[in-house]
């Protein structure tokens, strides 16, 4: 867990846009522990908000466990502020200290009792039950980061736009991306398209090829990206080909990468884990998912199903497959 809090204490004022733009998406925008809406505290060092009646639970664990402060009361240092942002937020953080819980474990609700908030916060985050057992963290003063993602990496860099041509230091891993089908797809010529998809992460583009008047295509492409060391979303842009004008746009999407990097480097060699769910993307009101999209090892590959509902268009869905490729591979 983290303790970078602590490297620099200068205090903020007032609650800083950086927090409060953090607060106002929708996954934290409920308690990460039991779901209560509105909650008005955090953990700094975890990396989550939650409601009042867990932050009590959470300051019984102690400041080396979690660093509880109140959003609006108390005064923020820098380093508090910065660990909120580099975590990312409930859905992040759950998705690493929740990637193993069982389907049958009662987590808590609003209305729970204290004895069962306080049981599962224990087991998340002082037990770590939901951890694989070898990233268990038995030192406070070991880092959240340390299975966080790609974010915090010390070297900065400029993307290259072909894997062969790459300094290799300077990205985490590939990724293989299996576009696999579109769904009920915007009508942009007369009765149908000429659909084709482009991916980009950051100045790397790589697109499919035209399906020619349909709606409903199936391309099962494989497309290959290098992952920066400071990687950003995943663009998805569906175009339908046009040979007399300028193609026209049919929806789009972003594919938030950090659950998968996150897992993948954390987990280590796949090759030698058996099958297994290592991570999840959840759906929220933010982001482009039909449904929540897990990452599993499976035969020794980190792969990952994602469904999307392209956006700012009629109509329209995605599936894909994300795999990561390690560098050795």
């Amino acid at each position: 867990m983290s303790n970078r809090y602590s490297k620099n204490d200068k205090p903020v004022s007032g609650t800083p846009r950086k927090l409060k733009e953090l607060m106002l998406r929708s996954d934290n925008r409920i308690c990460a522990d039991c779901g209560a809406p509105d909650p008005k505290w955090a953990s700094a060092n975890i990396g989550v908000f939650i409601c009042l009646k867990c932050s009590d639970v959470h300051r019984r664990l102690g400041s080396d466990i979690s660093k509880v402060l109140s959003v609006t009361l108390d005064e923020w240092s820098e380093g508090d502020i910065d660990s909120m942002v580099e975590v990312g937020g409930n859905s992040y953080a759950n998705s690493i200290y929740e990637a193993f819980l069982p389907k049958e474990y009662p987590k808590p609700k609003p209305h729970s009792s204290n004895e069962d908030r306080t049981k599962f916060i224990r087991s998340k985050y002082e037990l770590q039950e939901f951890l694989k057992p070898s990233l268990r963290i038995v030192s406070s003063k070991m880092s959240f980061k340390s299975c966080d993602s790609g974010k915090d990496f010390d070297s900065s860099f400029n993307s290259n736009n072909s894997r062969t041509a790459a300094d290799i230091g300077e990205f985490v891993g590939f990724l293989r991306v299996k576009v696999i089908r579109g769904t009920n797809l915007a009508v942009r010529d007369m009765l149908t398209s000429d659909p084709y998809v482009v991916l980009t992460l950051g100045q790397q583009r790589v697109q499919t090829t035209v399906k020619k008047s349909n709606l409903n295509p199936i391309w099962n492409e494989e497309l290959t990206l290098s992952i920066p060391r400071r990687y950003g979303a995943l663009k998805l842009l569906v175009f339908d080909h046009d040979v007399f004008s300028a193609d026209d746009i049919m929806g789009e999407a972003e594919v938030d990468l950090q659950p998968m990097v996150t897992a993948a480097m954390a987990f280590g060699d796949a090759k030698l884990l058996g099958d297994m769910q290592i991570g999840k993307w959840f759906k929220t009101s933010d982001n482009a998912l039909i449904k929540d999209s897990t990452v599993n090892i499976i035969d020794g590959n980190v792969k990952q199903e994602v469904f999307l509902k392209l956006q700012n268009v009629e109509s329209g869905e995605m599936e894909l497959e994300l795999e990561w490729i390690p560098l050795d591979a």
